[in-house]
């Protein structure tokens, strides 16, 4: 009975440790297995306690009550499989302890250098400083987006975009987000551009964009404005979400239509998946959504199930490049493990 509770308390450790943390489910399946291990082993050493001796069967002395023997391997087996749960166990919750309190807080500047076609050689050198999925909300507040602003003050942005998931699921935070964004503003040139994701959708993006309206942001749903100076200039064009809410929708179209044919173009869109449209039609798309995955375990998962693997980084897609940002908050659990929060800071190059 011993060793049945410990098998049952280890089992009953492991299903806590998948409600901390359902991202780190791999640690959790290993722990299950080991688990088993720990009953099957139970059954081992049953079986050996009943097998009788030849001499004790034939003994004419009173029935003495013995200890139940067990093996040396057999010890050895529950002892190995003991130790091993104990160890996936606090790798499950050790990993899940470090994303939440300290993952979800390595704050990186990711420097990218970035060749556009057509870009005026007195654009060369012009830094966009972008931030994506800050969802703003229960697990991202002052604290972190005093730590954003430091970081996109000391990346020296001459333009601020960000693409997406600003709220996470509450619009009551759009106030707040609306302080971010007016502390952000004075902190570039060319100021701030925004364009909603799907978590702005799910909060309501009517007050994510009356928000940033009101803090000077240029609001970029399918929408297109010049960038750059008397001796020449980029288009800026931003799309809505491809989960948008029903009456709206993407419109590239019309947003390519409010810059001139000529110029080189960035375009802002939330989802990566969008470059599938905008292939060919813009120098550099940038996107947030995949969070980089935010849960790496030595592989990343969301590669296999993201669209064309487009998770974290640049791609070179056809005539046009993607850039994909890690997000600087979080979605659903808040941690963050081998993907670290990011400010990108891409560098422009004249190509």
């Amino acid at each position: 009975m011993a060793k049945r509770a410990v098998a049952d308390a280890v089992s009953t450790a492991v299903v806590s440790t998948d409600v901390v943390s359902t991202d780190v489910s791999t640690d959790v399946v290993s722990m299950d297995v080991v688990s088993t291990d720990v009953v099957s082993t139970d059954v081992v050493s049953t079986d050996v306690v009943s097998e009788a001796r030849p001499s004790e069967a034939a003994s004419e002395e009173p029935a003495i009550e013995h200890e139940s023997w067990i093996s040396p391997s057999a010890m050895g087996r529950r002892a190995f499989n003991r130790h091993a749960s104990a160890a996936a166990l606090t790798l499950g919750t050790g990993s899940a302890f470090y994303g939440a309190l300290f993952g979800r807080r390595d704050y990186t500047i990711e420097e990218v250098p970035i060749p556009i076609a057509g870009l005026p050689r007195t654009l060369d050198g012009l830094t966009v400083v972008q931030l994506s999925d800050i969802h703003v909300g229960s697990f991202v507040g002052e604290g972190e987006l005093r730590a954003a602003e430091a970081l996109v003050r000391e990346a020296r942005p001459d333009l601020i975009v960000l693409t997406g998931d600003l709220l996470d699921h509450d619009a009551a935070y759009a106030p707040q987000l609306g302080r971010f964004v007016e502390r952000l503003r004075p902190l570039a040139r060319f100021g701030v551009a925004a364009i909603p994701g799907n978590h702005d959708h799910y909060a309501g993006v009517e007050a994510v964009e009356e928000a940033l309206r009101r803090a000077g942001a240029h609001l970029m749903t399918n929408a297109g404005r010049l960038i750059g100076d008397g001796g020449g200039a980029f288009g800026l064009v931003g799309v809505d979400d491809l989960w948008a809410k029903e009456g709206r929708a993407p419109n590239l179209e019309r947003a390519l239509a409010m810059v001139p044919r000529d110029v080189p173009k960035i375009l802002l869109a939330h989802q990566p998946v969008f470059l599938e449209q905008a292939v060919g039609k813009v120098q550099l798309q940038l996107s947030g959504h995949t969070h980089g995955g935010q849960v790496s375990l030595g592989w990343n998962p969301a590669e296999l199930v993201l669209p064309n693997g487009w998770v974290r980084g640049r791609y070179d897609v056809g005539e046009s490049i993607l850039y994909v940002n890690r997000g600087f908050g979080t979605a659903g659990p808040p941690t963050r493990l081998f993907s670290p929060p990011e400010v990108t800071k891409l560098v422009l190059v004249a190509a």
